[in-house]
């Protein structure tokens, strides 16, 4: 298995991305192609010390940043990490692509390169959700993709969020929930009151309505949201959660009764942070596309990075995506199929 990585995408790039590779080469048997400026690359790989034969090197001399306008960079920037990147995975020459580049840009260009699965009209990030209660987490679909959806995107998200949760985690019949103001049948918007009846009439093992005080506590495996509200719950969670650490670790150390009382609770401390932060999980993927894609943070360090690897290559192995075509024929009667 080939991974292609995005060298030059994210905050930190290339040093914590060649350094998480780095780390992901010590773990995995696969082959990692960066993506990017050679000597960045080759200078960040010394520094690293490393002297193996899995991580290659593809050149690519542009660079997609944040402030680019999605459309524009990837029709203007042929040369650049990302879209020479999407292009390998395309033409055969990978079996994977990991990036931390601007979303916007990736979700476009994964679309415009690689298509969109036939009955998918607009493809989603999934995102690990942590539960506070200690039970599995959740997948929150759509985490950022789109920021406005309609009633049949929704019910795209649950579906390839249960087809996610079934093949990748293991979770037979996953329950579904949509996330809304309310849990009662008649609340919400245009838009949700039609997902609703669409997933209530669907396959699935839908659980109704969630509300966003439930998310945390595990209300459902499968999250589903327009990316909108799904950036805005992933973001809001991971802020109050560095709030919340921030504020203990001070009052643990506030005297010598705290700071005795934080040494017996540590262990237990850092367990529950580590459920709370994305570098444990590394990265989303974005389904819906026709081959595997995953989305890391923007500012991933190299326990990012090589997070999203690991974890993301379950995802290519177990053909995710073509598991999610094959189900996608089968529920036309629930969503009208749009020719490319």
């Amino acid at each position: 298995m080939r991974i292609i990585l995005d060298g030059m995408g994210g905050d930190n790039a290339p040093e914590e991305i060649v350094k998480g590779a780095v780390q992901a080469a010590a773990e995995i048997d696969h082959e990692i192609i960066i993506v990017g400026k050679p000597e960045a690359i080759k200078k960040e790989l010394e520094r690293n010390k490393y002297s193996g034969n899995r991580i290659l090197i593809e050149p690519a001399e542009e660079v997609i940043t944040m402030e680019d306008s999605p459309v524009k960079a990837i029709r203007r920037k042929k040369d650049s990490s990302l879209v020479v990147g999407l292009s390998m995975l395309r033409d055969g020459r990978g079996d994977m692509f990991v990036s931390a580049g601007n979303t916007g840009a990736l979700v476009v260009g994964a679309r415009l390169i690689l298509g969109r699965i036939r009955g998918i009209d607009r493809p989603a990030l999934a995102s690990i959700y942590p539960n506070i209660n200690g039970g599995e987490p959740g997948l929150l679909v759509d985490a950022g993709a789109s920021s406005e959806s309609k009633a049949k995107n929704l019910l795209e998200y649950a579906l390839m969020g249960s087809i996610f949760v079934d093949k990748v985690w293991g979770r037979e019949n996953p329950e579904v929930g949509l996330v809304n103001l309310g849990t009662e049948e008649g609340k919400g918007t245009s838009v949700t009151k039609d997902a609703f009846q669409m997933l209530k009439e669907s396959h699935l093992n839908f659980v109704g309505n969630v509300e966003g005080r439930d998310v945390p506590k595990g209300a459902c495996d499968v999250i589903v949201c327009d990316g909108f509200t799904g950036n805005v719950i992933l973001k809001l969670t991971e802020g109050v959660a560095m709030s919340v650490f921030k504020r203990v670790k001070q009052a643990l150390k506030s005297g010598i009764k705290s700071m005795i009382g934080g040494a017996l609770v540590k262990s237990n401390l850092m367990a529950l942070k580590d459920e709370f932060d994305y570098e444990e999980y590394g990265g989303a993927p974005v389904l819906g596309v026709t081959m595997p894609v995953i989305k890391m943070h923007g500012s991933s360090t190299a326990k990012a990075v090589a997070s999203a690897i690991k974890r993301g290559i379950p995802y290519a192995e177990e053909n995710v995506v073509d598991i999610i075509k094959e189900e996608m024929l089968k529920v036309e009667e629930y969503i009208e199929i749009e020719e490319e």
